[in-house]
C-alpha cells in the first residue's frame, strides 16, 4: 500500500508498459524540508534521481543512480558535516503476499533492496528517500570532533588494546 510521503512520487504499474521507462525525480523545497525533518539533516539542498523502471513478471525492477547534496550534525561538535552521496540504486518492488494469516517470507543476500508494493502502483520517491537514509553517515564528524572527543576521554580504535580471553585472538587471525 503506498502512503504519502515527503517525497512521493506513485508510478502506476500499468503505465511501465512493456518497455523500460526512465524517469528523472528532484525533490522541491517542501519535499526536502520534510526530509530534513524525517532524517534529522541539517539541511538538504538537493536530492534527485535518474531511474530506468522494467516490469519482470509481476515485479518491478528500478535501477539508476541518486545524488543528494546535504549536511548533517557532527556527532561531538553538532557542527555541520557537508556530504554528497551519489549512489547506485538496483530495488525490486515485490507484490505483497497475499493469504489471511502472517507469512514468512525468506530474503537472500541478493534480496536486500526488496521493496512490497500493492500490484497498482509503486513509490519511487519514497523508495529513494529510504536509499538515503541508508547511505547518510551514522557517525558524522567535523574535522574539530576528534580532539573534542580525545579531550573528553574517548578512545581512537587505534588506542583501544583488547582484553580478556579472546585478547590475543587477532594476533592469531593475522597468523593464518
Amino acid at each position: 500500500m503506498v502512503t504519502a510521503n515527503e517525497f512521493s512520487h506513485v508510478v502506476k504499474l500499468s503505465e511501465i508498459g512493456s518497455h523500460s521507462r526512465n524517469l528523472h525525480l528532484a525533490a522541491d523545497e517542501a519535499a526536502r524540508s520534510g526530509l530534513v525533518a524525517r532524517f534529522d539533516l541539517a539541511s538538504l539542498e538537493s536530492l534527485e534521481a535518474q531511474l530506468s523502471l522494467v516490469l519482470d513478471g509481476p515485479d518491478v525492477i528500478a535501477t539508476g543512480r541518486f545524488i543528494a547534496d546535504l549536511a548533517q550534525y557532527c556527532i561531538a561538535t553538532n557542527d555541520l558535516v557537508p556530504a554528497t552521496i551519489d549512489e547506485p540504486i538496483h530495488i525490486r518492488f515485490i507484490p505483497e503476499p497475499s493469504g489471511g494469516g502472517e507469512t514468512e517470507i525468506e530474503l537472500g543476500a541478493n534480496d536486500c533492496d526488496t521493496v512490497f508494493q500493492d500490484g497498482h502502483t509503486i513509490d519511487l520517491g519514497e523508495a529513494v528517500a529510504q536509499s538515503m537514509g541508508l547511505a547518510l553517515n551514522p557517525y558524522p564528524r567535523s574535522p574539530e570532533a576528534e580532539v573534542i572527543l580525545k579531550a573528553a576521554g574517548v578512545k581512537s580504535e587505534d588506542e583501544i588494546v583488547p582484553s580478556g580471553a579472546l585478547s590475543g585472538l587477532k594476533d592469531l587471525l593475522a597468523k593464518k
